[in-house]
């Protein structure tokens, strides 16, 4: 039996689809008799996530280590890298597994360094969107990618979580000239429930950050067109945090939909589930959010933009899904949904190819293949 391995997953911000990622991770991954850590910002994150952490904590036996650490490239980065490489280096890992752009910069900077100092350590990076959101004609995309091509010579591993992710890379990045995989993002067996709605639940739910790269605007503009579009008014709600929350609400008041669509704090996304049938996600960018792969098990009926890997999820052809930034698409699908009685019936996929695909099992299974293959092939070479 292959020896047991001490893993440290580093990541920004504890809150949406990437702590979600990483915390089912943690928790195969400890199930299966490895030892698991996060290193993470302690600037982010609330009451909700506490209580996300609370969950996780007991399939944590190196801990949760939190430092400040910015959403940008800042000079304060030296100094999270030096407090950051003295608690690392006191854990001994045999992985570092970096998520998101800031994630993976830590987690390959502080593996190149305890290399240099003779440990032997595996570098992964899992994207999860982040800098490959970036145009690549913007000059921060252009400065972002350039930096992403660099750390390629510290990577001993990247994972996509969806081929349209993997697609992306190669187009904006370059072919990879690391070790590659393709493992997508899987939810729990305990999340294949149906939840119903309560008595008092809303036409439309949207649950997620508030700020316009998830794009809470478009669904404002596109209930407002939903009601015209179908002559009565309509209810909904928008569930999260974030920093663009008061725009939101300003912009909902100015429309004269402030009645008509509440605002709620983040919640466990069962909870948030509860509240509608139908979710919407009218996303600019992303690369195979869980929100989605939650829904679906949940047997909601979902509403998303074309964009990242959702098509991969309810399938290149589905009805359910509108062109990315266009309130007026979003706003057909969502009439659709609530005045077709069949409509989820007829355009959901099925449960049991969403737990087939997407299963958090087999995600935490094929992760750990590669850390013994990388790890392997570092003591061959």
């Amino acid at each position: 039996m292959a020896k047991p391995l001490r893993i440290l997953h580093c990541f920004r911000s504890p809150v949406g689809g990437v702590f979600r990622h990483v915390r089912d991770l943690a928790e195969e991954q400890s199930k299966a008799g490895h030892e698991v850590g996060i290193l993470c910002d302690s600037l982010t994150g609330g009451t909700h996530e506490d209580l996300l952490f609370d969950d996780v904590r007991p399939f944590l036996s190196l801990g949760v280590t939190r430092l400040p650490i910015k959403r940008h490239i800042s000079l304060s980065d030296a100094t999270t890298l030096w407090n950051s490489y003295n608690k690392v280096k006191s854990l001994r890992p045999d992985v570092l597994h970096g998520h998101g752009a800031k994630g993976g910069l830590l987690a390959r900077i502080l593996g190149s360094a305890l290399r240099v100092n003779k440990y032997r350590v595996a570098r992964l990076y899992t994207a999860h969107g982040g800098s490959l959101h970036f145009s690549r004609a913007s000059p921060q995309g252009l400065l972002v990618h350039t930096l992403e091509r660099l750390l390629e010579f510290l990577t001993d591993g990247l994972i996509f979580i969806c081929e349209f992710e993997r697609r992306s890379y190669e187009n904006k990045i370059g072919k990879p000239r690391t070790r590659t995989a393709m493992i997508y993002n899987g939810i729990s067996e305990r999340d294949f429930r149906n939840i119903p709605t309560r008595s008092d639940s809303v036409h439309f739910v949207y649950i997620g950050m508030l700020r316009d790269l998830k794009g809470p605007d478009l669904f404002v503009d596109a209930f407002a067109k939903t009601e015209r579009q179908i002559g009565r008014p309509l209810s909904a709600l928008m569930i999260g945090d974030g920093p663009d929350k008061d725009k939101y609400r300003t912009m909902m008041i100015q429309r004269g939909l402030g009645h008509r669509i509440g605002m709620l704090p983040a919640m466990r996304v069962h909870e948030a589930f509860s509240m509608s049938q139908n979710v919407v996600v009218p996303s600019r960018a992303e690369a195979m959010p869980y929100i989605v792969l939650e829904a679906l098990a949940a047997e909601k009926a979902v509403i998303a933009s074309r964009v990242g890997g959702i098509a991969e999820a309810l399938g290149e052809h589905s009805p359910a899904l509108a062109e990315s930034g266009n309130a007026d698409d979003l706003a057909r699908v969502m009439a659709a949904a609530i005045t077709e009685p069949t409509w989820r019936q007829q355009t959901m996929p099925d449960t049991e190819t969403i737990r087939s695909t997407f299963s958090a099992s087999v995600m935490a299974r094929d992760t750990i293949e590669l850390y013994y293959n990388i790890l392997a092939y570092s003591d061959e070479h």
